[in-house]
């Protein structure tokens, strides 16, 4: 969920790089080696294990360095070396980590506040002050396992009453 104007995300310099993303190594969960198989050649020669993850869920791309760097080609070449599923089994983040290995320029953690579909103990001034909120993990919030805690910031923007959503049997 968008909190802020984010008009700041496009005046920043990326350095060169493509993708400007929010860091995740303060999870222990979000290093390389928990989502890829670094025992395969192709992935113990060429990466850093312990190198830390991005957040997927809010991104800034400077186009030009994605055609420059050819990413939609590197995006490509991953998928098809993991046909067999040796270096991943299944997910989008890691052939998006393999692919922008390199290319993110870390941006401060306040763009994009995340956990709130895991943990339970996000300091509230945190959410307030972040531009951007995200639900990821398994506890969504129209999810009857969700965090109660944070239930209420997704719940003020659904309308109850749309035919779409009244299909959905949204509680």
């Amino acid at each position: 969920m968008v909190q802020q104007d984010l008009q700041e995300l496009f005046e920043i310099n990326l350095q060169g790089r493509v993708n400007g993303a929010v860091e995740t190594c303060r999870e222990s969960f979000h290093r390389f080696h928990k989502y890829l198989n670094f025992s395969h050649p192709k992935l113990n020669k060429a990466f850093d294990p312990e190198s830390c993850g991005w957040a997927f869920g809010m991104n800034v791309f400077d186009l030009l360095a994605w055609k420059r760097e050819n990413v939609t080609s590197r995006y490509h070449y991953w998928q098809e070396q993991n046909v067999d599923r040796t270096l991943w089994k299944l997910g989008t983040l890691p052939p998006g980590l393999l692919t922008f290995y390199g290319l993110v320029h870390a941006l401060d953690r306040r763009w994009h506040i995340l956990g709130l579909g895991y943990d339970p103990n996000i300091d509230t001034a945190v959410i307030e002050n972040g531009a951007v909120v995200h639900f990821n993990g398994n506890m969504k919030p129209w999810l009857k396992l969700a965090l109660s805690r944070y239930k209420s910031l997704w719940e003020q923007y659904v309308n109850y009453t749309h035919p779409y959503v009244l299909q959905c049997n949204i509680h």
